[in-house]
């Protein structure tokens, strides 16, 4: 049955932190407003800003946020890893590769523990913009700290999914190459658009491998958009994710409106968003 959420930070005015941050003044409060909102979940980020702030990172914090999810019923099924976005290890120098490595590892493990205590079931670690893999010799080092990662994630039923802007048949190689039945990927019609990728070629190439679906709209080759007005062909994502078969989360990561106006900026994105699945018979 599809889950319906957003990403963290949407329903808190930006006031120029960007178009996604962790809300740490708001972040209990999205959460009855998503149940406002008829969501069902909210996909938690996080970020290398202020990260022993986080409320997945400390017994008290997660003890906060399991009350939250128990009194609002908004569940976190996934949780978005942009630590990894500003840290990518693989990008530094050789001397300094080994230690960064490291650390990311460490606050996974840290990570995934607190996903295992809240009932999230899939991590995102996006391999974009940053920490975007450009040659062979980043892609191995990439695979082999995967495999670190999805051997503890295993033994918690935590799924791991990748997030990346590779060309499909590319990003499925990889995939592949992972070798392991607990590698995924996230798909995002946004980050598609932008590149000029086929949504149907790349959602029917992946199939049973989506296990997070992420929209939004992008001009090709431009920035975020309000959906529907960017180079997103929403007729294909969603008759193609009919056609695999999906049946998981989508969450609406869209463009911001006006700060103060975020309660019916995603009411309106829900509308469009579910006129599509039911136009598909998704639902």
């Amino acid at each position: 049955m599809l889950s319906y959420g957003i990403m963290q930070g949407r329903l808190t005015p930006s006031k120029g932190r960007g178009i996604q941050f962790f809300p740490f003044d708001n972040w209990k409060e999205e959460f009855y407003n998503a149940k406002r909102l008829g969501l069902d979940e909210i996909e938690w980020i996080f970020d290398d800003d202020r990260h022993e702030d986080n409320p997945l990172w400390t017994i008290d914090g997660i003890k906060a946020l399991k009350g939250v999810i128990d009194e609002s019923g908004i569940k976190v099924r996934s949780v978005c890893f942009d630590y990894f976005m500003r840290k990518p290890f693989y990008k530094e120098n050789l001397e300094q590769q080994d230690s960064v490595r490291e650390k990311n590892l460490d606050v996974t493990k840290v990570v995934l523990e607190a996903m295992k205590d809240i009932g999230a079931s899939l991590l995102e670690i996006p391999m974009v913009d940053n920490s975007s893999i450009k040659n062979k010799e980043e892609g191995k080092r990439a695979i082999e700290f995967l495999c670190d990662v999805i051997a503890i994630a295993t033994t918690m039923n935590i799924k791991i999914g990748c997030e990346t802007d590779m060309p499909v048949g590319t990003f499925r190689q990889f995939l592949e190459n992972v070798n392991h039945n607990n590698i995924y990927a996230n798909y995002d019609s946004g980050n598609s658009s932008g590149l000029g990728y086929n949504h149907e070629e790349e959602i029917m190439s992946l199939g049973s491998y989506i296990a997070n679906v992420h929209i939004k709209d992008r001009k090709y080759q431009g920035t975020t958009m309000r959906l529907g007005t960017g180079s997103a062909d929403f007729d294909k994502v969603f008759s193609s994710l009919k056609k695999i078969g999906y049946s998981n989360s989508i969450i609406l990561q869209a463009a911001r409106g006006e700060d103060g106006k975020e309660f019916d900026e995603i009411s309106s994105q829900m509308m469009f968003v579910r006129d599509y699945c039911k136009k598909y018979d998704m639902e």
